[in-house]
């Protein structure tokens, strides 16, 4: 039986191997493949973002009263291969929508369960999160080459297979034994897990944490649903297109793999200060250069426009919070931070890409800059 710590590190890893074929390139896949327009796959993928948002934040913590992390987790990757399934004979615009909403009602909840779980290991165990975690950006960038050679010897056509073989492997991870603290079944009458989210939402400390948390993950939104297409565009071949997003990867894997050493005596607000310059300068440096290398040079800033953002508020939650407020947190990050933020922007983004791409990228600092003064305006007064 492996321990926690492995435990938790190959299923950081399955999940993100997913998450690494679902989140760059599926925009990609639905505009190839399937022959929507740009503009078009943004309305599905946004709204999509809407039902992972609303899932995760109203079903996530619901579903956590009634069933174990580990037993949770469990369905929700089962389920997840069977709705992959559906999109093989899928061709209208209708269907396509409908399957999409669909998988993002049920696969997203994955992540909060898991993050869930690395917090309450965090606590019980002193298990590292940044080094599970980097196991995770490992797979996300595993994913990224397989898929980039895929689609150059396939066609788009190869990522729905990737996709779906990535998510049995994933049910299968989550099948082995989970720690004997994601086995506990929740007590029918828990009223701290059951008012969890309510305390949440009237602590002012906590939203505004969550607010900064929500305008630096938003401002990926370009990123993740055009970056792939952005590359296509300025003629990088399917096979080099892998590599070059996996740059950002791999500064993400060294953040994680360094974090906990690195930013032990970092305050939260100085920590989302950096993610937010770096962010800021990350889209400006993309707009004013329309150049696949100064793309590959801006991959670099990954690691504190995401990497630095996230490790922050895991930070937070795991040293503030109960262990009973710890699913709504995470269904609350997960449905604001990584799902409902990048969908508003996403659908602008879609048709500003089509005006220009560089002015999708423009755009994201409209969610940066305001992360950057409100942390600015409430550090002092919130002490993180």
């Amino acid at each position: 039986m492996m321990n926690n710590q492995k435990w938790l590190s190959l299923n950081f890893f399955a999940f993100f191997f997913t998450w690494g074929v679902f989140l760059p390139y599926w925009t990609g896949w639905l505009t190839n493949e399937k022959g929507l327009s740009v503009s078009a796959a943004s309305i599905i993928l946004g709204a999509g973002m809407v039902a992972r948002a609303l899932s995760t934040f109203l079903f996530f913590p619901l579903l956590t009263r009634i069933l174990s992390l580990g037993k949770l987790m469990q369905l929700l990757a089962i389920a997840s291969v069977i709705i992959m399934a559906l999109y093989i004979p899928a061709n209208s615009y209708v269907l396509l929508f409908a399957i999409t909403f669909l998988f993002n009602i049920v696969y997203p909840n994955i992540l909060p369960g898991m993050e869930s779980g690395a917090t309450v290991l965090m606590q019980t165990e002193r298990i590292h999160y940044g080094k599970s975690r980097s196991y995770g950006s490992l797979g996300y960038t595993i994913a990224l080459l397989i898929v980039g050679g895929a689609t150059a010897l396939w066609q788009e056509g190869a990522i729905l297979w990737v996709m779906l073989a990535g998510l049995i492997f994933m049910a299968i991870t989550l099948s082995a034994t989970s720690p004997a603290q994601l086995q506990i079944k929740p007590k029918p009458k828990n009223p701290d897990s059951k008012y969890a989210a309510r305390q949440l939402l009237k602590s002012k400390s906590f939203m505004t944490l969550l607010l900064v948390a929500t305008l630096l993950q938003g401002a990926h939104a370009a990123y993740y649903n055009f970056g792939f297409l952005y590359l296509q565009d300025t003629g990088v071949s399917s096979f080099y297109i892998g590599f070059i997003l996996n740059i950002a990867i791999l500064f993400e894997i060294l953040f994680f793999a360094k974090a906990d050493h690195v930013f032990r005596n970092w305050t939260v607000s100085s920590m989302f200060l950096l993610a937010g310059v770096g962010s800021t300068l990350r889209w400006i440096l993309v707009f004013l250069f329309p150049s696949v290398w100064v793309f590959i040079l801006s991959q670099a800033l990954h690691a504190l426009s995401f990497g630095v953002a996230h490790f922050a508020f895991i930070q937070y939650i795991s040293q503030k919070l109960a262990p009973s407020q710890m699913p709504a947190a995470q269904g609350m990050y997960a449905a604001f931070a990584m799902s409902l933020s990048v969908a508003l922007l996403t659908i602008p983004g879609g048709f500003l890409y089509e005006v220009s791409p560089g002015l999708s990228f423009l755009g994201m600092i409209s969610f940066s800059l305001p992360a950057i003064m409100v942390v600015l305006a409430t550090r002092k007064k919130f002490h993180y």
